[in-house]
């Protein structure tokens, strides 16, 4: 995922994670974040492996 495209995510979704922190629900904020970056490394983890099996048919 390009990290302008990851910028735009998270600053669209800046303010309803922080109303959920105000209203003291910072776990569940915390858990949207951190299933957020486990999609985007599951992305970039698969795109990785992809180029490592070019590289080694070659």
């Amino acid at each position: 995922m390009k990290l302008g495209t990851m910028m735009i995510i998270l600053l669209i979704f800046a303010w309803p994670l922080y109303y959920l922190y105000e209203r003291q629900l910072g776990a569940v904020s915390f858990l949207l974040l951190a299933i957020f970056f486990l999609v985007i490394s599951i992305k970039e983890y698969k795109k990785l492996r992809s180029q490592e099996e070019k590289d080694d048919e070659q």
